[in-house]
């Protein structure tokens, strides 16, 4: 009797990359695809689908690989879960940039086998992405490496300090509340469309910020995720107390540095938030956390310069437990029990996102199983 094989996933503007990893899955038995509903790519991707549900249906069952497939009940991440239960497969495929921890904990329960592939196109056919094909926008993300929060007066007034950003090439669609700044990149593509212009680097990213943050705004975005953004490579951005904007910003433009960064940092994805959080609940911001925070930022920029991959992971924990302090509903017991998984094979940790739905940053000088990697933009 044929194992049962399962593969979930948006499956929108349906290209060859999809086609090549429904003909992957399927060699290991009968597939069977659920697909996320138009409801579902609102909520992760922050945009409306290209094609209907219905329409992708149609599509995917076209495909002569696959067995049956329906549109998933739930929503989030996990939208299958009901699905998946009934189905009963063998065999949970997945691409390495869809596996996350709360697969695998599924497939324990539920008694299947997870199965890790990576993007390999037909012979012949050029690797495709829905995100490559939606869109020639190459405005990149961001994400803090170290000090995020000092970027926020309600935080620097008790300590200055340094926060450092890093830009990242929009290789991923990166889902929404995720951590990468998200949200500043559609405002990003709003005022440029496809591309950051030329330009003074500090004028454009205060243009940004200003554009998202127009007078009356009530919660004010950190300066970090417009100048994350528009400056390329690596930057520290050095914050006086109770500023919106940093006093000075260090580029760093060594290629060494760069390539010693994203060789070293590996991203496994999260499941999503919890409806009812909110990380400025019961916070413990004054001013010892406030210090501990910029100086592990400082050490952290220092170990990134000197290429000290040891002191690269130790610094960048200690950022993320000072921020923890501060803020402790960053973290929740779900995700703890990830870090715990991880943390042997790592030097060192953060979150992308507070309290889930984005990433566990990892610092390892080995490949981390199931992790995918990202890359600098070049100044």
């Amino acid at each position: 009797m044929a194992k049962k094989v399962f593969v979930s996933g948006c499956f929108d503007m349906l290209h060859s990359g999809h086609v090549a990893f429904f003909e992957e899955a399927a060699q290991h038995g009968e597939l069977y695809v659920g697909i996320g509903s138009d409801s579902t790519i609102q909520q992760l991707k922050g945009r409306p689908a290209i094609n209907t549900d219905k329409e992708r249906l149609y599509m995917v069952k076209a495909v002569k690989h696959v067995k049956d497939a329906w549109v998933n009940s739930g929503s989030g991440l996990i939208d299958f879960s009901k699905e998946i239960r009934e189905l009963k497969p063998d065999i949970f495929f997945v691409n390495e940039d869809g596996f996350t921890p709360d697969k695998i904990k599924l497939c324990d329960e539920i008694g299947a086998q997870l199965m890790v592939s990576k993007r390999i196109p037909q012979n012949g056919l050029p690797a495709r992405s829905t995100t490559a094909l939606r869109t020639v926008c190459n405005i990149p993300f961001r994400l803090d490496l170290a000090g995020g929060w000092l970027d926020q007066p309600f935080v620097s007034k008790y300590w200055p300090g340094p926060v450092i950003t890093i830009s990242i090439h929009p290789d991923y669609n990166f889902n929404d509340r995720s951590g990468m700044s998200s949200s500043t990149r559609k405002k990003a593509i709003q005022l440029w469309q496809t591309d950051i212009p030329a330009g003074n680097r500090e004028i454009l990213a205060k243009t940004l910020f200003s554009f998202e943050n127009p007078p009356g705004t009530k919660v004010i975005s950190g300066s970090q995720d417009s100048i994350g953004i528009v400056f390329p490579g690596v930057n520290k951005l050095n914050y006086g107390r109770g500023n919106y904007w940093p006093d000075s910003i260090e580029p760093e433009k060594n290629t060494g540095i760069l390539e010693f960064i994203e060789t070293h940092l590996w991203f496994i994805t999260l499941g999503p938030r919890t409806g009812d959080f909110d990380v400025l609940s019961d916070t413990n911001i004054n001013q010892p956390n406030a210090k501990n925070l910029a100086d592990a930022a400082i050490k952290c920029w220092e170990a990134i310069q000197n290429k000290n991959l040891a002191k690269f992971g130790e610094t960048m924990r200690e950022s993320f437990e000072a921020q923890t302090a501060m803020f402790p509903h960053m973290v929740n017991p779900d995700i703890l029990e990830i870090i715990e998984t991880y943390k042997n094979d790592a030097l060192g940790w953060k979150l992308s996102g507070a309290g889930g739905g984005g990433y566990l940053v990892l610092v390892s000088e080995k490949p981390v199983k199931n992790a995918i990697q990202i890359r600098i933009v070049r100044p």
